[in-house]
């Protein structure tokens, strides 16, 4: 009898030892992140669904100065609103693009639509995006 309860208590032992080591296996992480990269992120994605980080094509309307690039934009976004469209600045002319378009055929095919209303408007191909400080 004497094995019988050795045998019993080891088993038992086990079994706790088993049993302990399997809750043992929660544990907690903690990530320190920095609160900017989710608004790197955000700002990412905004830019990817705009497609303003890969090659493409965009219309340009106007080059010239600012007021006549403020009443061209305002004319263009009173008539369309199918394409998005900005005022970019080169040192010294300021430019208005419309669209940001994977190929040149969805650029051409806008850009149909858009002479009706601006005879003068031109696809241009468009590099990846430049650093806010180039």
């Amino acid at each position: 009898m004497k094995g019988r309860e050795i045998k019993m208590l080891i088993l038992g032992l086990v079994g706790l030892f088993c049993s302990s080591s399997l809750s043992a296996q929660q544990g907690r992480v903690t990530v320190n992140a920095d609160p900017q990269i989710n608004e790197l992120l955000a700002l990412k994605k905004s830019m990817e669904k705009d497609n303003k980080l890969a090659d493409g094509y965009t219309i340009q309307l106007y080059y010239g100065e600012l007021n006549t690039a403020n009443s061209t934009l305002r004319k263009y976004r009173n008539s369309f609103s199918a394409w998005p469209a900005s005022i970019e600045y080169e040192t010294p002319n300021y430019k208005v693009w419309v669209g940001n378009f994977s190929t040149r055929l969805e650029a051409d095919q806008a850009l149909v639509k858009i002479q009706e209303k601006f005879p003068a408007a031109f696809p241009i191909k468009r590099s990846r995006a430049k650093k806010k400080d180039d």
